[in-house]
Formats: structure tokens, C-alpha cells, sequence
């Protein structure tokens, strides 16, 4: 018998075949639409090494890779994707140093504020996932008023904000505990994620030629594919998202079966 591998497929940058070199928003359309992908996630590595390849603080990087994750965001939901999820603070970034954590959270707070605006122009859902109750209070309060001001619109962005899934599981777990239930099915668990609102993701995505989860989605990545690439996070770009997209494309997804007329 065949040994079937791990459902976690590991991908770097392939070349495009050719004649797709020049892919487009459109062409990316029809292959969202026929591989029916739902959910893309991104790991956003590399604001750093950005930053100091150019002489730069490290703050110029983050400041860099905001603006990025805003053009990323509108491609994917121009796309077709209804469903995105970036990692933008983990639980373990607090290991950072304060400088570098105060220029984050200004990063968030004008994120917050400009995505107001944003979620009537283009349909976004806002969802932050993760533990909010470590932020200012006055940050929580405008985190919940973008929520329920977004929450009629069509696509879903997670924005993962000091965020670890094995913390997420946990919660969920504890939450089922407080309800009183005694056993625990996948489909319960589910539903008390951080995620709950979203597929889990087809196709999860991490720049800077990292090639590891780092606490990110570890339930959901269940039979997640992965595509990694060298490029920076503040470098990436529609280009690298359609590569993305065209390597899922490629792949046969079995789910633990075989694929139609594959022997055992």
C-alpha cells in the first residue's frame, strides 16, 4: 500500500507555467471560482528584515508592511476570496522590544480608525480574534464599535491581534466547560473559535521564507494547504498572491482518501 503523506503540503514559489505569466485579478477570479476557495490565510513575516536591509528602523518595516496588508486584503476580496486572515500580533510578540510594540499599536490604532471608511466601501466584515482584554480600554471599545458597525457586510477579515491558537483552543474548551457540557464534539469546539464565522482556511500563506505555523490556526489548519515564499511581507504583491492561488490550483486535495482512479 501507498503511504499517503501529511495533509500539510509544503510549497515554495513555483515559476508560472507559461502563458500565465501575466495572471490577473480576473484570471485569479475564475480559478477562486473553480477550485471554490473560500479562505486564504497569511502569516506576515519579514516587516523587520525589510526594514533593516535598507538601513531602517525596524518600525519603517511595520509601517511599510501596514500599507502592504491593505493592498493584499483588497486584492484577495476583489479576487472572489470572501474570507481572509492575517496574523498580525501573536500572544509571543509581547517578547518584543517597547519601541517596537508602541509603533505596532499605533499601527493598529490608525488601522482601527481608517477601517471605518473602508467597510463601507468595500463590504468587509471586521472580526478581531484573539485575547482584545490586554489593549486599552478605550482600543477594545473601538475594536467592538467596527465589529458591529461591519457586521451586515458580506466578506470576513480576521485580524488575528494578540492572538495564539493553542491559547484559542483553550478558551474554547473552557467556555464549553463553564456551559456545563460534559462532552465534546468537533463541531461544538468549532463554534466557539475565534474563527467561528469563517471556513477553515484552503490556503494558508507565509512570506519571508519561513516555514512553520508559529501558533497560527493550528485547529483550523487541519487540511490547510501551505505555500511559503522568500519574499518580505512589505514586497508582496498580487503577482505572489496569484502564485499562491495557481499552486493550490495545481495540487489534488484527497482529504485523507485517494484521488478518482488512483490505486491503493
Amino acid at each position: 500500500m501507498r503511504k499517503t503523506t501529511g495533509e500539510l503540503r509544503l510549497s515554495r514559489s513555483p515559476r508560472l507555467p507559461k502563458g500565465t505569466e501575466e495572471m490577473s485579478t480576473e484570471s485569479s477570479k475564475q480559478l477562486v471560482l473553480d477550485k471554490n476557495i473560500k479562505h486564504i490565510a497569511f502569516i506576515m513575516d519579514g516587516n523587520g528584515r525589510w526594514a533593516k536591509r535598507r538601513g531602517m528602523p525596524r518600525e519603517y518595516g511595520h509601517k511599510k508592511g501596514a500599507d502592504t496588508f491593505r493592498k493584499i486584503v483588497t486584492y484577495c476580496f476583489e479576487a472572489g476570496l470572501q474570507h481572509v486572515t492575517v496574523y498580525a500580533f501573536s500572544t509571543e510578540n509581547w517578547k518584543r522590544s517597547e519601541r517596537e510594540i508602541r509603533a505596532l499599536m499605533r499601527l493598529f490604532t490608525i488601522f482601527i480608525e481608517d477601517a471605518f471608511e473602508d467597510i463601507r466601501k468595500n463590504d468587509v466584515r471586521i472580526v478581531f480574534i484573539g485575547d482584545r482584554s490586554v489593549f486599552r480600554e478605550d482600543m477594545q471599545r473601538r475594536m467592538a464599535a467596527l465589529e458591529r458597525e461591519s457586521a451586515a457586510n458580506r466578506n470576513i477579515l480576521n485580524v488575528a491581534l494578540n492572538y495564539g491558537s493553542r491559547s484559542e483552543i483553550v478558551h474554547a474548551v473552557n467556555t464549553l466547560i463553564e456551559r456545563g457540557e460534559k462532552k465534546i464534539s468537533v463541531e461544538m469546539l468549532n463554534a466557539c473559535l475565534y474563527t467561528r464565522l469563517s471556513p477553515d482556511p484552503a490556503l494558508i500563506v507565509r512570506t519571508a521564507g519561513e516555514q512553520r505555523l508559529s501558533n497560527f490556526l493550528l485547529w483550523q489548519a487541519a487540511y490547510s494547504e501551505f505555500y511559503y515564499t522568500d519574499t518580505l511581507w512589505p514586497d508582496m504583491n498580487g503577482e505572489e498572491v496569484d502564485r499562491a492561488l495557481l499552486s493550490f490550483g495545481n495540487r489534488q486535495r484527497r482529504f485523507g482518501g485517494i484521488a478518482e482512479g488512483e490505486s491503493n
